[in-house]
């Protein structure tokens, strides 16, 4: 079988020299290398030749395909250097231009409202005072007048760990034991402010884990005309001036008496809509005069000491200022959701 190689090279290289991209290059590469190229198809008689001009059909077959394969090479290099140069040239850099402002980052929508309410309470003299996440029950409720036979109990849906009564705590008010016992017989004004764990369905409205800050004083003479004029110059601070608030009877185990707080729809201004479900108010935090029981728990005399507590969720602070429909969004690390605030 005659089978010119050095035309097949001559017109291939010819071919070559005519590519000028990297689209006719591969074009080329496929026509001259590919499996229907004219060189590989002689290749592919191979077997039908007699044996004894096999060995030099194949050598002279090689060497044809390697010589393509190495200008292949070389023009391929050729052209990508001169696409990068052309590239190079269309997108040069005016280093005399203003650059670009670099993207800055932005706190958390709970982190903003933390550091108001840190803020307004600082204002007033509380201090921050952080306590553990794990908890033992007597801590998390024994303390706070809630024993094991409690029905209160029931209201909180508990993380229980392997080691005997060690939980994650359910709500932050475990911390006003240990300030209490920490720093009987002083006076005591301090927030604590921190994450709480409840075993819960996943929701718009809750989730398994969610900030809590809670406040204590405690001191001589302390009345519920403190507590609330704290409370009301804390929303006034936190939602306006001109906000109103009213207070409700409610029960807490570890307060007596104990209230819910509500301010004035800031959407509505009272006059009732979807987000205040068309009662012109909204619920803000829950509060009241510390428990004897609880007092005595912390090391202090009810009979010479008194105090009032109160806990809000930031989280749920935020989602009423905002408008914020689901819970959800505050872990979610949804971007879109972040860089609204």
């Amino acid at each position: 079988m005659a089978v010119d190689f050095d035309l097949i090279v001559a017109e291939g290289l010819a071919a070559l020299a005519a590519a000028d991209g990297s689209g006719a290059l591969e074009r080329w590469r496929v026509a001259h290398l590919g499996r229907s190229a004219p060189v590989m198809a002689a290749l592919g008689t191979l077997g039908a030749l007699p044996k004894e001009d096999r060995r030099a059909f194949g050598q002279r077959g090689n060497q044809a395909r390697q010589a393509l394969e190495r200008a292949y090479e070389e023009a391929a290099a050729r052209v990508r250097q001169a696409e990068l140069s052309r590239d190079l040239e269309a997108g040069a850099v005016d280093v005399t231009a203003p650059g670009r402002r670099r993207g800055r980052g932005r706190l958390h929508p709970t982190t903003r409202t933390l550091r108001k309410i840190y803020a307004i309470f600082g204002e007033m003299g509380f201090q921050i005072y952080r306590s553990r996440d794990v908890e033992t029950d007597e801590y998390n409720f024994s303390l706070l007048n809630i024993p094991p036979h409690h029905p209160a109990r029931d209201m909180w849906d508990t993380f229980y760990t392997t080691a005997p009564n060690v939980i994650l705590r359910t709500h932050t008010s475990p911390g006003q034991i240990h300030v209490m016992r920490e720093r009987c017989p002083e006076p005591i004004r301090v927030i604590l402010p921190g994450m709480c764990y409840r075993y819960e369905q996943i929701t718009a409205r809750s989730d398994i884990q969610f900030y809590q800050v809670e406040g204590l004083a405690i001191g001589r003479r302390i009345t519920m005309a403190d507590l609330k004029g704290t409370l009301t110059a804390f929303a006034h601070a936190l939602f306006g001036s001109e906000v109103r608030t009213r207070f409700r009877a409610d029960h807490f185990p570890f307060t007596e008496p104990s209230a819910e707080m509500d301010v004035e729809c800031f959407v509505c201004e009272g006059q009732g809509c979807p987000v205040c479900k068309q009662s012109g108010w909204l619920e803000i935090l829950g509060c009241g005069m510390v428990h004897p029981v609880v007092l005595q728990n912390g090391g202090y005399d009810p009979r010479e000491f008194s105090g009032f507590a109160f806990g809000m969720g930031p989280q749920r602070i935020t989602m009423l200022m905002h408008k914020i429909e689901d819970i959800r969004y505050f872990f979610s690390n949804d971007v879109r959701f972040l860089e609204q605030f």
